[in-house]
């Protein structure tokens, strides 16, 4: 089964998942999106309103940067590569996921990776720092360089929603975490 039609019966699994208690309050579950071939795949931590009430990851201002970057830093946009989060539902009031809803998600997580085998994992932020490079340091102190896990390259930086309530600091981070990325895809940099 190609890896397109294998992450489709993914998500439709996925989506009427009730493995933790998020599947009571989720509006519907935000699986991801992109090319299934991509040789980027981001990782972020859990959708949000925007993207519970529209079913895609990063649509709502922290999207709107993570389009900008991309389109800045790389010379991509985001249907060249795939977007997922840790957690597939959106936990109430934005807080941060819980272990047990990390831990229920966590296998179409490592699925989503092993289909769509890329060769860059961006992760965004604490959360999918963290669970995918199985550590329990920061993103301050992870980010910056890059850690190969099996054949993938693994490059942490900020979630976009720290370069939005950081500033230029962080967003310059970021910005070099990118071309980091598009370096190791064998983009020029």
């Amino acid at each position: 089964m190609a890896p397109g039609t294998r992450l489709a019966a993914l998500a439709a699994e996925a989506a009427g998942c009730i493995r933790c208690p998020l599947a009571a309050t989720r509006t519907q579950v935000v699986f991801g999106v992109g090319d299934p071939d991509a040789d980027l795949l981001f990782v972020g931590e859990a959708p949000g309103r925007d993207e519970d009430l529209q079913g895609v990851p990063f649509v709502g201002r922290s999207g709107q940067l993570l389009d900008r970057l991309l389109a800045e830093e790389l010379g991509i946009d985001r249907g060249s590569v795939y977007i997922a989060n840790v957690v597939k539902c959106r936990p109430p009031d934005n807080r941060d996921p819980k272990p047990d809803e990390i831990a229920a998600c966590r296998p179409y997580l490592t699925e989503q990776v092993a289909l769509i085998a890329p060769k860059v994992v961006v992760t965004l932020g604490n959360f999918a720092t963290k669970l995918l490079l199985d550590t329990d340091q920061g993103i301050t102190k992870m980010r910056g360089a890059s850690y190969l896990v099996g054949d993938v390259q693994y490059v942490p930086t900020f979630h976009p929603a720290a370069a939005l309530r950081g500033g230029g600091v962080v967003l310059a981070q970021m910005r070099a975490d990118f071309v980091r990325a598009k370096q190791l895809m064998g983009g020029a940099g």
